[in-house]
């Protein structure tokens, strides 16, 4: 007897990165602090070893009427002045288009909500084969079918792949929903060039003569992009699609503030036309009076407080781990060139991606723990999350990593 609908998967959920982070527990329990390096942890922690929560931040939160926090929000789709801080603070005065905002539970409610509203079950939702796995959850438990393209040919955004398997896909469906994770990739911290934009954006135009186009551009670590403003300047190319073209802009708060637990981020639709706009808005505020109904008061108006009253604070604060997350990044992937340590195109963000098949990943993940060195399995690699680790602990890692993987090839 089945007691959930019938074409759900029910086989058990794997976490995968909490096993691990368990076992680099144990670890450091086991051998000392010091003795182990740990990989795992995909949220930006201080040179002491700790997670950081911005200060201009927190005391904002805390400041805060106690009957602010506990109220509901304004409206289902978030409060007006959220949803413009948010469009305002993302696209930065880089684009013109229509738009609409919805609040969400983090990046993820709003990468969700696109994935389940923008497709029928059964179709196929178009991702990146080196990719957040919730994602590939995300299309199973909404009954959909996965497409994948290669991230990358040598040194660059693979565009021929991208293109083949849209098309193929348009054999089989009226519309495409493509995920593009840009900038500051996870897991391989790759950011796309604005000709490679101009590349994408030429290519769903011409999809666009046939189909409707969904662009979902997922941005969780933009805030942290070595680039600062200059990262947010590709959303102007968005002003060059067609009518057939929507574009949803995935925002997390969860880097950008540091507030991974309190669960809001923005879904900001954009398109040339507002009848367009509005259609997937309406379903989008739909679906979150039916799923989540209503997103914390409190963190929206710590964002809109921060922005307002506490920017130059924040700025200072953010851009000294910006700054602290590049002199990792610099540290890692130069000692890997120098002993030949392979890894996917790095520009900035929180992860570094080792390069492999899948059959030496999973020995080389063996051997990294059996020398306690604590990573995080994904397709095609090994990632490391430079985000947790100090400066101290990134110094000679790569030669370290290389030496293990010597012993198992």
């Amino acid at each position: 007897m089945n007691f959930v609908k019938d074409r759900v998967n029910q086989q058990p959920i794997v976490d995968t990165v909490f096993t691990i982070v368990a076992k680099a527990k144990e670890a450091k329990k086991k051998y000392g602090a010091d003795q182990v390096v740990d990989a795992t942890i995909g949220s930006l922690y201080n040179e002491e070893g700790q997670l950081v929560a911005l200060d201009s931040v927190y005391n904002s939160l805390k400041n805060l009427d106690n009957k602010v926090l506990a109220k509901y929000a304004a409206s289902f789709t978030g409060n007006p002045t959220f949803r413009q801080k948010a469009y305002d603070w993302v696209l930065d005065g880089n684009s013109h288009l229509e738009h609409e905002v919805v609040a969400t539970p983090g990046g993820t409610g709003a990468v969700s909500m696109t994935i389940q509203e923008c497709l029928d079950e059964g179709q196929t939702v178009i991702l990146p084969e080196i990719a957040w796995g919730s994602y590939a959850l995300m299309a199973q438990m909404h009954n959909l079918e996965m497409a994948k393209y290669s991230l990358f040919e040598g040194d660059h955004f693979n565009i021929a792949s991208f293109k083949e398997t849209c098309l193929e896909t348009m054999k089989k469906q009226n519309k495409l929903v493509v995920v593009i994770n840009d900038p500051c990739h996870n897991p391989t911290g790759y950011s796309l060039t604005h000709e490679e934009w101009d590349e994408v954006i030429i290519f769903l135009n011409e999809c666009s003569k046939t189909h409707a186009v969904v662009l979902l551009n997922d941005i969780a670590y933009i805030d942290f992009s070595s680039r600062q403003k200059e990262a947010k300047t590709y959303f102007g190319q968005f002003d060059k699609i067609s009518d057939n073209v929507i574009v949803v802009v995935s925002f997390s708060l969860s880097k950008s503030m540091t507030s991974y637990g309190l669960r809001c981020g923005a879904a900001i639709i954009l398109g040339q036309k507002k009848e367009s706009v509005n259609q997937v808005k309406i379903v989008f505020e739909k679906n979150a009076r039916a799923t989540w109904s209503n997103i914390n008061n409190g963190a929206m108006e710590t964002f809109v407080d921060v922005l307002d009253n506490h920017g130059e604070e924040y700025d200072q604060e953010r851009l000294k781990y910006v700054k602290l997350l590049k002199e990792r990044g610099d540290i890692f992937t130069t000692e890997a060139d120098e002993v030949g340590l392979k890894y996917y195109p790095y520009k900035e963000g929180f992860f570094v991606t080792l390069a492999m098949d899948n059959e030496t990943r999973d020995k080389y993940h063996e051997a990294l723990m059996a020398n306690n060195i604590f990573t995080v399995k994904v397709n095609l690699g090994i990632r490391v999350a430079i985000c947790s680790l100090s400066v101290e602990k990134t110094k000679g890692l790569a030669k370290k990593m290389k030496d293990i993987l010597d012993t198992i090839q």
